[in-house]
């Protein structure tokens, strides 16, 4: 099987996971695969597991929607990707509606196809801590004091 072949059987493993599908991570994850986010910095299936499944305890309705995908080319051998995605989902602690999470995953796998690294890339004060409620106004507030002035006057 090509790396393409198992991008897109990845892909479409994120896309369907539930609580009942992360059984089969090892079909997709090395035994010895790192996974980081802006939270976590783990290595195993087990550890990995685990995040996704904290996550679907504390979020309702989670779901991946990849956006769009990228691969190395060229000469050399083709073992990293590029995911660019949303996290959907609703929370009771960010009020009703639907919220969205966007962000790009760097993945980089073994000879047989399976995951070694993925690390995740998003932005957690704007994308989570600002529509936080008091966290948010603080998140907010910090952010307008830290961006630079448009001085463009002409």
């Amino acid at each position: 099987m090509t790396i393409a072949a198992h991008l897109d059987a990845l892909v479409a493993f994120y896309q369907s996971l539930t609580p009942a599908t992360l059984d089969r991570l090892s079909e997709f994850y090395d035994d010895a695969a790192r996974f980081v986010d802006p939270f976590n910095d783990v290595v195993g299936q087990r550890p990995i597991a685990r995040i996704f499944a904290d996550m679907f305890e504390r979020l309702d309705s989670p779901r991946f929607v990849v956006t769009g995908r990228f691969a190395a080319s060229g000469d050399t051998p083709v073992d990293e990707a590029m995911l660019r995605w949303e996290l959907r989902f609703r929370s009771p602690l960010l009020g009703g509606g639907e919220h969205r999470i966007a962000g790009t995953t760097h993945l980089r796998f073994a000879p047989d196809g399976r995951v070694l690294l993925h690390r995740d890339y998003w932005d957690a004060a704007g994308e989570l801590y600002a529509k936080l409620p008091i966290v948010g106004v603080l998140a907010r507030a910090a952010a307008r004091r830290l961006r630079v002035p448009d001085n463009d006057s002409s």
